[in-house]
């Protein structure tokens, strides 16, 4: 599919707009369902060019609403692993063809998926005990690593923040301010292996609106929504897309 045509653009704004309410409101665990969205369409190169400026102007956004709510002990280690795990993604990125990078993203949306199923059923439970350095070096180097190629860390900054114990406003301030530093310094390293394109910068102008609109929406849905119903979409798009992006890698 042409990255400028009507239909990209009409795939798009929905995913857009749900990355906005996602990271905006409830977390970065699920925003990355609109590069995944994105990527069954257009190659999955040019859906994760197209998203990180935007997934940028979506935690430039929200950062004010959520100032110095954070946790900067937490945001401080997650970052600082998570550095190492941007680059080591690069290097895999570098090295692998488009299929490989479909089936990865289909695979953490499914894997995300069964995560929660697993945690809502008690087949898996957290400690009772808030997790240490060891495991938020873990989670950084995870997050930094599957950010880099599908723009999913956020499940993996939220197992360790969720194992810290922290409230919901605490966390989704950890989340953002953890997420503007890494997307931060992703974006230096997709411009020079070329995965910011003139087209995917023009679709990202088009698309800006609507993850402006996507934060606003979810800063008030932070204050204001359970979490339930938001999640249950959630789960549900994650489910087709990753199976249809597994499936095509596949074949």
């Amino acid at each position: 599919m042409d990255i400028l045509s009507w239909s990209a653009l009409a795939v798009g704004l929905p995913a857009v707009l749900f990355a906005g309410i996602s990271k905006g409101g409830f977390g970065s665990g699920a925003a990355f369902a609109s590069a995944a969205i994105l990527a069954l369409v257009l190659e999955p190169g040019a859906a994760l060019g197209i998203m990180l400026p935007l997934l940028m102007l979506i935690d430039v956004t929200a950062l004010p609403a959520y100032w110095r709510r954070w946790n900067w002990r937490d945001a401080r280690l997650l970052i600082l692993t998570g550095l190492p795990g941007v680059a080591a993604g690069a290097l895999f990125y570098d090295r692998a063809d488009p299929d490989a990078i479909r089936f990865l993203i289909g695979l953490v949306a499914l894997l995300f998926v069964a995560w929660q199923a697993a945690l809502a059923s008690g087949l898996i439970r957290l400690g009772q005990r808030p997790m240490g350095p060891v495991a938020g070096a873990a989670a950084g180097v995870t997050l930094g690593f599957t950010s880099f190629v599908s723009h999913a860390g956020g499940p993996a900054a939220a197992v360790y923040l969720l194992g810290r114990k922290l409230d919901k406003t605490t966390f989704q301030a950890t989340t953002v301010l953890v997420f503007w530093a890494i997307n931060l310094s992703k974006a230096g390293i997709y411009a020079g292996m070329g995965i910011f394109t003139r087209d995917t910068l023009l679709l990202d102008l088009a698309l800006a609106p609507m993850a402006i609109l996507g934060t606003w929406i979810g800063v008030r849905l932070h204050w204001l929504v359970p979490e339930r119903a938001f999640f249950a979409l959630t789960y549900t798009l994650l489910t087709v897309t990753g199976t249809k992006l597994v499936w095509d890698a596949l074949t």
